[in-house]
């Protein structure tokens, strides 16, 4: 198990991709610290699933975009586990609409979670990496990050921001053998695209000509998290089948 003994923690993780990635990290052989927002059913079941590997697990509740919450949390998981060795920055909303339809709220919320939450996750986490000059953060970006989507000007904000905070920390923390990648994943089959993925042919975009599984975003973090990857920093790895080609 490449990743025995470690510490992760994953935000968003009680669902949809972020369940996967804790599964197979639990499964690699990490400690678990989930981080949620609202459904502690499923985030409660995650924990079930990935205990059965042997490994600690334990579930937070936490709104990422608030800075206090996440430092406090960040406390509540190194009490629990010790020093968090892998962070790995999932959570994310869509409020999507045209831009001439989209409120400002609805701009706001979607950065605030998605971006803001990552840079309050990385700045509780960053002093902890640095003591131990090493650990593995791994931020969970978009194809939309990419090439924009109409109806998505929010969204695209956020996840194209994630690419630049990647980037930045990349080269901040490089020089300390810390690693800050993105994963982009495409077109995933998850309750997020449940409307995309029953009413359109969304898979015929795709050069592999199917919609993506969350496993495969999890193997991907996954071989970010571990040695594997240690001279890999500052990089962006799609997980889109070729969509953004």
């Amino acid at each position: 198990m490449r990743l025995e003994n470690k510490v992760a923690l994953i935000t968003g993780g009680s669902r949809g991709i972020g369940r996967a990635i804790a599964l197979k990290l639990a499964k690699e052989g990490a400690n678990i610290a989930i981080i949620y927002s609202r459904d502690s059913e499923s985030a409660a079941s995650t924990k079930i699933d990935a205990a059965r590997f042997g490994v600690q697990v334990e579930t937070y509740k936490c709104n990422v975009a608030d800075y206090n919450s996440v430092k406090n949390v960040v406390s509540l998981v190194k009490n629990d586990f010790g020093d968090i060795d892998i962070l790995v920055n999932n959570a994310g909303v869509i409020r999507d609409g045209l831009l001439i339809n989209m409120s400002e709220d609805d701009y706001n919320a979607v950065l605030d979670i998605n971006l803001k939450g990552a840079f309050n996750l990385i700045k509780s986490c960053y002093y902890g990496f640095i003591r131990k000059r090493s650990g593995k953060i791994i931020n969970i970006t978009s194809v939309t990050g990419i090439n924009g989507n109409a109806g998505q000007a929010n969204y695209a904000c956020a996840k194209s921001g994630m690419i630049g905070l990647t980037k930045s920390v990349a080269k901040e923390l490089g020089e300390r053998n810390i690693c800050c990648n993105a994963v982009a994943p495409g077109i995933i089959d998850t309750d997020m695209i449940s409307e995309i993925r029953d009413n359109s042919p969304h898979s015929g975009l795709v050069p592999m000509k199917r919609i993506g599984k969350p496993e495969d975003v999890a193997n991907a973090v996954a071989f970010l998290a571990g040695n594997e990857s240690d001279y890999i920093t500052g990089e962006v790895i799609r997980v889109d089948g070729g969509l953004a080609m």
